[in-house]
């Protein structure tokens, strides 16, 4: 697929640079090659609805992810009626032109000014309607899944939580339409404390050697954490379970690469973003849930 750039002049203040990495996460604005917003409109939302959502396979049929998202889909989309396409075809050019239709699609994103020149991969909820590029659909919500040069076992077990996180993200702006770029960081923030009553699954791949065993968490975390497979958490998101938070790292999964790591935490059962934290991947700051960010997670009330 065609790259999509995103996010000039990313400034150098931690606060800020933390405000627009919870914007990528959340409601990517990509400047310059999609629509000026980063929350969509009340218009475009509710318009959403309306439509029938193309869930959109890669054209690749070697790709584990056309078969995991088709699964996906059966168990975790509720919000529209939907049927799959394949993408650069004759029918997905004809479908993406109208304005009755959504679509899901998989994307390859990098950093207009990132010296790594690293890609991920981003699951995105579009808008069709008659644009010349696909880069000028509306984008409705965004989501980083992955560096794109990883192995799919990564992120495939985690597909369930991301595609709801999206629903649950349209449901919000969709009940609230007061909530604005300038506004929805501070709604979600508030979620953070309740992390204190649920219990946090990660794999050890996920977290930084400083804290890869649940006696180096317990000394600066005091709240309930498990350590298990992938194949447990992907359990746990199928069941719903309303006692548990899922880490979803996003990293080059321990290669040479120095360039973003992200760590968000969502909720199991309602899909809610309780966490998140954003480094650049360094000697001193390693790929992984740092230590850091248990001790943030400890201080919040």
């Amino acid at each position: 697929m065609k790259n999509k750039c995103v996010f000039n002049n990313l400034k150098k203040s931690t606060k800020l640079i933390n405000s627009l990495a919870i914007l990528v996460i959340l409601l990517l604005n990509f400047s310059n090659s999609f629509s000026q917003q980063t929350v969509g409109t009340h218009e475009q939302i509710e318009h959403f609805f309306r439509t029938k959502t193309y869930v959109v396979l890669e054209n690749n049929p070697l790709l584990e992810y056309n078969s995991i998202i088709k699964e996906t889909i059966g168990k975790h989309w509720n919000l529209t009626d939907y049927e799959l396409v394949t993408f650069g075809g004759k029918e997905f050019e004809k479908v993406r032109m109208d304005t009755s239709y959504s679509f899901l699609i998989f994307h390859k994103v990098y950093f207009n000014k990132d010296k790594t020149r690293a890609q991920y991969n981003f699951l995105s909820l579009e808008l069709g309607g008659k644009y010349k590029f696909i880069r000028q659909m509306p984008d409705l919500c965004s989501v980083p899944v992955s560096y794109v040069d990883v192995d799919e076992d990564v992120y495939n077990y985690k597909m369930g939580l991301i595609v709801r996180f999206i629903q649950s993200h349209i449901k919000l702006t969709s009940e609230h339409p007061e909530l604005k770029s300038s506004n929805i960081i501070r709604y979600y923030n508030k979620n953070t404390s309740n992390i204190h009553n649920k219990t946090l699954y990660v794999t050890k791949n996920d977290l930084a050697e400083e804290v890869n065993t649940l006696s180096k968490i317990k000394k600066i975390y005091p709240y309930n954490v498990k350590i298990v497979t992938r194949d447990e958490i992907k359990q746990v998101i199928d069941n719903h379970d309303n006692d548990a938070v899922i880490l979803h790292k996003v990293g080059p999964e321990h290669s040479k690469r120095k360039a973003r790591c992200y760590n968000t935490i969502l909720g199991a059962n309602d899909a809610k973003l309780y966490y998140f934290s954003f480094h650049m991947i360094s000697d001193k700051k390693p790929e992984g849930l740092l230590a850091k960010d248990f001790k943030k997670m400890a201080k919040v009330k």
